[in-house]
C-alpha cells in the first residue's frame, strides 16, 4: 500500500513536535514538515502527490493566511491550525473551501487534527448521493462532499434517486431535498426505507421551508438527520460525520460479532447461515457448488512441542494466508484447525486444483516460531455433492478429508477419492 504524504506547515516547534508524535504511529502516512510559506511551496513542488495538508494560519512570512490559499490553489485539503477562535475568519475560511480548522488548545485538538486525515482517507472509499431538483443546490452540497473527498452522485428527483440506488447498491448516505417533482423527499425515505435499514443507508432530510413539524415527519418517514437550509458548511459536516461514524460503529460491532476473535476470520455460525444462501442460489441457478473443510496436519504434535501460544501466533499466520489466497470465497475458521471454504461456481476438479494449488503456497511460506523457520502443510476434502443442504456436503467433504489424513496427509482428495 503506497504511503500517503501528509504537508504539515507550522512554526512552532512545539507543535511540530506534538504532531510528529501523533502521526510517527500510523505507518499509512509519511509526514513533510514544513516551518514557513516558502518551505511548503518546495515541499509541494517536489511532491505532486500529497494527499492532505495541516496549514498554521499565521506564520511569519505569511501572517494572513497565505499559505491556505496556496495550498487550496494545488488542489489539496487543508486543515487550518490556528491559536484563536474568531467567527469572521471563520466564515472566510470555509468559503474559501477549506476541509475544517482546529484551534491549537492542547493534545486533544491535534488528535482531532490527525483524524480528520483519516476520516478524509476513509471517505475515499464511501458514495453518497445527493438529491435535489435545483440545479444550484445540487451542485452547492456536492462540492460540499467532493471537499471531504466522497465518491458523489447526484439525482434531480425521488425517481432518478431509486434508479441510481439500484445502480449503485454500495451508496452510503443520502440527502434529499423536500419539495422535488415526480417524488419528493418524503416519499423517497419512505420508499427507500422498506429496503434499506438505518444501519444500511443513512438518509438526511433538507428544506428550506420554515415548519417546525418538518424535520420530525423527515425523521418519522424514515430518515435518520434533518438539515435546514440554508445551513452553514460547518454543521453540514458535523451531521456528515456524527452518522457516518455511527454507521461505521454499527458496521464494526457486526463484523466483530461474526468474526473469530483469534484469527479474524468469520466464525462456523456466519458461515453456515451465509453458506445457506450461497447453496440455495446455486440450487435454483443449476451452478456447481464445492466445498472444502482443510486441517493442518500435525498441528496438534506442534502445540504440545511449542505450547498453545505459539500455536495461536502459527493459527493466525495459516488463517491470514488463507484468507489472503482465497478472499474472493467465503472461508471461516470452523473449529481450532479446521477451516470452511465455500467455491460457488467451481465443479470438483477446479475446485481440488485451486486448494491443491493453496495448500502449495502455504507450505513455502515460512512462520517464525521461537526464531526459527516453521512451515504448515494441510490436507482437504473437497465435495461437490449437494445433497441435503451445506451440513451434508460438509460431513462428505470431511469424510474425503479423513481419508487424506489416513493416506499420509498433505494432500486434496475429491468426490472421485471417496469410497463407497
Amino acid at each position: 500500500m503506497q504511503m500517503k504524504k501528509v504537508l504539515v506547515v507550522e512554526d512552532s516547534d512545539m507543535v511540530i513536535k506534538v504532531l510528529r508524535h501523533l502521526i510517527a504511529p500510523y505507518a499509512a502516512y509519511q509526514a513533510l514538515f514544513a516551518a514557513n510559506m516558502l518551505q511548503a511551496k518546495e515541499l509541494i513542488d517536489q511532491n505532486p502527490d500529497i494527499f492532505a495538508a495541516l496549514v498554521d494560519l499565521n506564520l511569519p512570512d505569511a501572517p494572513n493566511g497565505e499559505v491556505v490559499d496556496y495550498v487550496l490553489q494545488q488542489k489539496i485539503p487543508a486543515i487550518v491550525l490556528t491559536g484563536s477562535y474568531d467567527e469572521k475568519k471563520r466564515e472566510q475560511l470555509f468559503a474559501k473551501g477549506i476541509v475544517d480548522y482546529v484551534t491549537k488548545e492542547g493534545r486533544y485538538a491535534y488528535n482531532k487534527a490527525v483524524a480528520l486525515i483519516q476520516r478524509l482517507e476513509k471517505n475515499q472509499q464511501i458514495n453518497v448521493l445527493v438529491v435535489d431538483d435545483s440545479d444550484m443546490s445540487r451542485k452547492h452540497v456536492s462540492n460540499l462532499f467532493r471537499r471531504h473527498l466522497f465518491n458523489v452522485f447526484e439525482a434531480k428527483d425521488g425517481v432518478d434517486a431509486i434508479k441510481l440506488m439500484l445502480e449503485n447498491p454500495d451508496i452510503k448516505l443520502l440527502i434529499t431535498d423536500y419539495n422535488m417533482p415526480r417524488m419528493d423527499g418524503f416519499e423517497l425515505v419512505k420508499n427507500l426505507r422498506y429496503k434499506y435499514d438505518k444501519t444500511d443507508l443513512i438518509m438526511i432530510g433538507v428544506s428550506g421551508e420554515s415548519t417546525e413539524a418538518l424535520s420530525a415527519k423527515f425523521i418519522k418517514h424514515g430518515a435518520n438527520d434533518f438539515l435546514r437550509k440554508p445551513f452553514h458548511p460547518e454543521e453540514f459536516y458535523c451531521r456528515i460525520i456524527h452518522n457516518i461514524e455511527y454507521l461505521e460503529l454499527v458496521e464494526q460491532i457486526t463484523s466483530n460479532a461474526q468474526r473469530d476473535h483469534l484469527t479474524g476470520l468469520f466464525h462456523r455460525h456466519h458461515f453456515f447461515n451465509a453458506a445457506r444462501e450461497v447453496y440455495r442460489s446455486a440450487l435454483d441457478k443449476a451452478t456447481p457448488l464445492a466445498l472444502a473443510v482443510i486441517n493442518v496436519d500435525r498441528f496438534r504434535e506442534f502445540n504440545e512441542t511449542y505450547g498453545h501460544e505459539w500455536g495461536d501466533v502459527a493459527l493466525k499466520h495459516i488463517a491470514q494466508s488463507l484468507n489472503n489466497m482465497l478472499d474472493r470465497f467465503l472461508i471461516c475458521r470452523a473449529d481450532a484447525d479446521d477451516f470452511f471454504v465455500l467455491l460457488p461456481g467451481f465443479d470438483n476438479e477446479k475446485a481440488i486444483a485451486l486448494i491443491s494449488r493453496v495448500r502449495q503456497l502455504l507450505s513455502a511460506e515460512a512462520c517464525v516460531v521461537r526464531g526459527e523457520s516453521k512451515h504448515f502443510c494441510f490436507s482437504a476434502g473437497v465435495c461437490n455433492v449437494m445433497k441435503d443442504g451445506v451440513d451434508a456436503q460438509i460431513k462428505s467433504a470431511t469424510h474425503l478429508l479423513r481419508l487424506a489424513k489416513e493416506a499420509g496427509g498433505n494432500m486434496v482428495l475429491g468426490d472421485e477419492d471417496a469410497n463407497d
